[in-house]
């Protein structure tokens, strides 16, 4: 599996379920148990990739201003909804998180913003698969975000890095 089979999993199931979080993470599940093992490997390694990838104080910010406050814990799930949103908003994000208030114009605080059920599709399946929990796959997650550290309750940093998201989303 590569980068471009992965995305085209991603964009399937996010449209099957119309945006539901809950459900593309059972469309993901059913999808990944039409492939191999070793293809379920493959997709938990770009998964996890991605999502270490996207552990970033300033993606970190304008979680926080989408969901009015983002813990540690939320803001691992938010990054899982972020990747099943899709390439073009994930890697949109990613190059600029304030561009998030165009890219999700839609965006409800209420029912957006976390899928956790994401994260763990590709162990469900495999395990389905095999009857054994997915293996290993390296590479952990570093200890920090990275990028400069941002104070989330200073409303003018706040603003002054995200002015779109501050526009929507700050007090």
């Amino acid at each position: 599996m590569d980068e471009t089979d992965f995305w085209q999993i991603i964009d399937e199931t996010h449209d099957a379920a119309d945006g539901d979080p809950d459900e593309q993470a059972d469309l993901l599940v059913e999808r990944l148990l039409q492939l191999t093992p070793d293809d379920v490997i493959d997709f938990a390694r770009l998964f996890q990739a991605r999502h270490r990838r996207a552990y970033r104080n300033d993606l970190w910010g304008a979680a926080y201003l989408l969901l009015d406050g983002a813990s540690a814990d939320t803001f691992d799930c938010f990054r899982s909804w972020l990747i099943g949103q899709g390439r073009e908003v994930f890697e949109g994000g990613l190059t600029e998180p304030d561009d998030l208030a165009d890219l999700l114009p839609e965006f409800d605080e209420e029912e957006d913003g976390e899928a956790e059920d994401l994260g763990y599709a590709a162990d469900e399946a495999y395990e389905q698969l095999t009857g054994l929990p997915l293996p290993e796959i390296g590479g952990r997650q570093a200890d920090r975000p990275s990028g400069p550290a941002l104070d989330f309750d200073d409303p003018d940093a706040m603003a002054k890095r995200f002015p779109k998201l501050w526009e929507r989303y700050g007090d």
